[in-house]
């Protein structure tokens, strides 16, 4: 038998248990009542489900991963091994201990289990396998990122939220079959509507269906949006929001946050890439901003790598709403220049944009044909099925917008340039740029292939409850579901 040394870091989304223990106190995820799934199939089992995996601060040496189980299935134990061809690869593994804690859900008790690997080797292919009371999963693998500036690529999706599993699929599994080999795949918010659609156990239990083994196998970087808060009653008897329970439970995410959002909060550096996840919500909701603003100007003022990409859910410039996000903007906006972001990754909207100048398009033109480098670049995007009606600068602010349409993005990213392609959920080519690093700033590539017309329903949005009415068209003959946002 062979034997190698991995230490397991072991940190806590909640309660803090060792994993043979009995847990000494039980979440509560429930929220308020809806409808559940057809045939409630998102009850825990004897089996590890819900895998989901996600980088470590330093990815070329750690991750983590996170499951379920039924109460039984009390040892939060994972299998490791560097992956070889040889099917009898296991014989390598060593075993990793880490924690769980117990929740109650709509769907009944579980157990959400954690383990964070780390001194792995850099650029090195890794199996693992998860414990449940009935045995231990399949063998899933990972790959840990290259210790140089080599070029790598990764999805980017705006919000799932709706519809999840029926039509939020559509758009990420294109994106994943059509990425071919990414190395991470990040979400800017809003990944569950936790309202009144469904249960909430059952929204998580669809968002996991979405991409199955490929989230166990690819690092998941998620910002928490506004949809990820559930609604909870104050002590004075107002009501109020705070992070949904699922978010740490399912989500093992770097402890390197800014101090008052410390679960929402991190960042990574991915060959040559500092990627920084902000919580907006909280931010504007909780008094946080100040404490976030200090945490991100420090994260980006130490950052060494060639390109800073920033990833949150309320955007700075907004295709829906009629006013941009003001606290962000006023906050944020000002480092991105100072600090040289070269990429902001937004949701929120339910519609696409993507922004190269606050005073719109043709000045953002004009300036980079006269030689002027690209600042930031704002983009939002929307992958699922809720849709909001475009505001009135969408015709002259954006480079680039649509309406009523599902989308991914692909980003390649080398260390002199940047690459980014937004596709439809049918795998069209939407839009996209390139991004070309100069010793003095960025130059903007514009798209060379053909795109189709601008994707928009005819007419003005509506505030209206319910479905638009059929004579408003969208852009594919069908009526327009885009409503109007305030």
């Amino acid at each position: 038998m062979f034997k190698r040394s991995i230490i397991g870091l072991l940190a806590l989304t909640a309660v803090p248990m060792t994993a043979l223990a009995q847990p000494v106190e039980q979440i509560d995820l429930r929220g308020e009542a809806a409808p559940t799934a057809r045939g409630q199939p998102y009850a825990a089992r004897n089996l590890p489900d819900r895998i989901v995996l996600t980088p470590g601060a330093d990815p070329t040496t750690s991750m983590a991963v996170s499951w379920r189980t039924d109460i039984a299935g009390k040892e939060s134990i994972a299998e490791i091994a560097e992956l070889k061809p040889a099917p009898n690869f296991g014989l390598l593994a060593t075993q990793i201990v880490g924690n769980h804690v117990s929740t109650i859900s709509e769907n009944g008790a579980a157990l959400y289990h954690e383990v964070r690997f780390s001194g792995l080797k850099p650029g090195t292919a890794y199996g693992y396998r998860l414990k449940g009371a009935a045995g231990f999963s399949e063998w899933h693998q990972f790959r840990t990122a290259k210790a140089s500036d080599a070029p790598f690529r990764m999805i980017y999706m705006g919000d799932t939220q709706n519809n999840i599993l029926e039509i939020g699929s559509l758009a990420w599994r294109r994106a994943l079959v059509q990425a071919g080999d990414p190395q991470l795949m990040l979400h800017a918010g809003d990944l569950v509507a936790s309202r009144d659609d469904m249960v909430h156990d059952d929204e998580w239990g669809e968002w996991t269906a979405l991409g199955g083994w490929a989230i166990a196998t690819i690092p998941q970087v998620p910002a928490a949006g506004n949809h990820e808060y559930v609604d909870h009653i104050l002590p004075d008897g107002s009501e109020g929001r705070k992070l949904g329970g699922h978010w740490s439970a399912m989500f093992a995410l770097p402890d390197n946050g800014a101090p008052t959002t410390k679960k929402t909060t991190y960042y990574l550096d991915y060959q040559g890439v500092r990627i920084i996840v902000m919580d907006g919500t909280s931010a504007i909701e909780d008094g946080t901003l100040d404490s976030q603003t200090a945490w991100l100007d420090a994260r980006l003022a130490e950052a060494q790598g060639n390109w800073k990409i920033v990833l949150f859910h309320q955007p700075v410039f907004t295709c829906a709403r009629p006013n941009d996000t003001p606290e962000l903007k006023a906050a944020w906006k000002p480092l991105f220049e100072r600090h040289g972001v070269d990429l902001v990754l937004q949701g929120h909207d339910h519609c696409y944009g993507r922004w190269t100048a606050e005073d719109g398009s043709e000045a953002g033109r004009e300036a980079r044909s006269g030689g002027a480098f690209q600042g930031p670049v704002y983009m939002v995007s929307v992958a699922g099925a809720k849709m909001y009606g475009l505001n009135d600068r969408a015709d002259w602010h954006p480079d680039r917008m649509a309406e009523d349409t599902s989308l991914f993005q692909i980003l390649d990213i080398s260390p002199d340039r940047l690459a980014l392609r937004a596709h439809l959920s049918t795998g069209v080519l939407y839009d996209g740029f390139d991004l070309v690093k100069q010793p003095g700033g960025n130059m903007l590539e514009e798209l060379a292939e053909d795109v189709p017309t601008v994707r928009r329903c005819n007419g003005p949005a509506q505030m209206i409850d319910g479905p638009m009415p059929p004579d408003r068209l969208g852009p594919d003959g069908l009526p327009c579901t885009a409503n109007a946002k305030d």
